[in-house]
């Protein structure tokens, strides 16, 4: 969306809810910014006729109506059915909130997660975002990662030009997009490809160029029962398995639950006056591993290998450094 037309669109919401009356079409032509530019009648309503369209996609309850009997039909929105309801969060809850809007490292999501932000404090609920963290984990998304899942909740087929693994050409590729999952620290899209006839997954960090959708929205339906991640893990388009890394590590008692998900516990030990948990783990990307496992800070330390115990610690003196030492 272009940004003239999202000022548009914020006009004329301010517009629709300054006002107990419905306003007409012409009415909200000579008032809301945005509207002046059009240099006809008929591209006036073309492009009213789109933006009421987007606000009901959005979900913002539009409402018909007229003043009088003799009044042109007009428009407004209900503040009763627009405003947010009582949002009651715990402090934890509110931190959790703050937490995740920091963690993406991608422009679009970074704007919808402060945006996020934004509305729940506006709804009263105190959210502190600046609370300080010793080590805190990026979750970096892809420029087609935006696209793919706006597709996805569309339910519009794609295209995108794709590089293999083992070549330097790039195909074009027709894919039906279920979803956008997220496997061993890389992005990985699945659906229906058109062109083999069959599911596959791709790596985002491959797609080149823009993710062009088309066709009609509601086409592109997920199939019951499908598990994305289990299919990405089994898929032999993952195709960076065979290099696998068996690590050791030590986990503080009752931390790093995102780690010990995927590892096996070997035996207890204490480490300077703390309890904890060797555990082995099997890491099929092990560069991206050393950002996960530094994410987790003091709760996680490599044993073993030592080039990823020194991968992981170069990335914590990086972020002790301050901005000056982090990505």
């Amino acid at each position: 969306m272009s940004t003239a037309r999202a000022e548009r669109l914020v006009n004329l919401v301010l517009a629709l809810l300054s006002t107990r009356q419905y306003l007409t079409a012409e009415r909200i032509r000579g008032i809301v910014p945005g509207y002046a530019g059009a240099s006809s009648s008929e591209a006036f309503f073309r492009m009213f006729e789109r933006d009421k369209a987007e606000l009901r996609e959005l979900g913002i309850p539009l409402e018909t109506g007229s003043n009088s009997a003799f009044d042109a039909e007009g428009y407004r929105i209900a503040r009763r059915d627009y405003e947010l309801g009582d949002i009651d969060l715990a402090p934890d809850e509110a931190t959790a909130v703050a937490l995740a809007a920091r963690l993406w490292d991608s422009p679009d999501l970074t704007g919808q997660a402060h945006g996020a932000l934004v509305k729940l404090r506006a709804a009263g609920v105190e959210v502190d975002d600046q609370t300080h963290a010793m080590v805190e984990p990026r979750v970096h998304t892809e420029p087609a990662f935006a696209p793919l899942l706006a597709a996805v909740q569309q339910g519009r087929a794609v295209r995108f030009a794709y590089r293999r693994s083992d070549s330097p050409e790039r195909l074009t590729r027709t894919l039906e997009p279920w979803g956008v999952v997220s496997w061993r620290g890389r992005w990985y899209v699945v659906g229906h490809d058109r062109d083999r006839g069959a599911p596959r997954c791709f790596r985002l960090s491959r797609i080149t160029g823009d993710v062009e959708p088309f066709g009609d929205t509601g086409v592109v339906q997920r199939p019951e029962g499908v598990d994305l991640l289990t299919f990405v893990a089994g898929a032999s388009g993952t195709d960076d398995r065979s290099a696998t890394t068996t690590a050791q590590l030590w986990l503080a008692e009752g931390r790093a639950a995102g780690i010990r998900r995927h590892a096996r516990v070997l035996g207890a030990r204490t480490v300077d006056g703390i309890d904890g948990d060797v555990v082995e783990i099997d890491l099929y990307h092990p560069e991206g591993a050393a950002d996960w496992i530094a994410g987790h800070g003091p709760d996680a330390v490599v044993l073993e290998p030592d080039v990823l115990a020194k991968a992981v610690l170069d990335r914590l003196e990086r972020v002790a450094a301050g901005p000056g030492g982090a990505r």
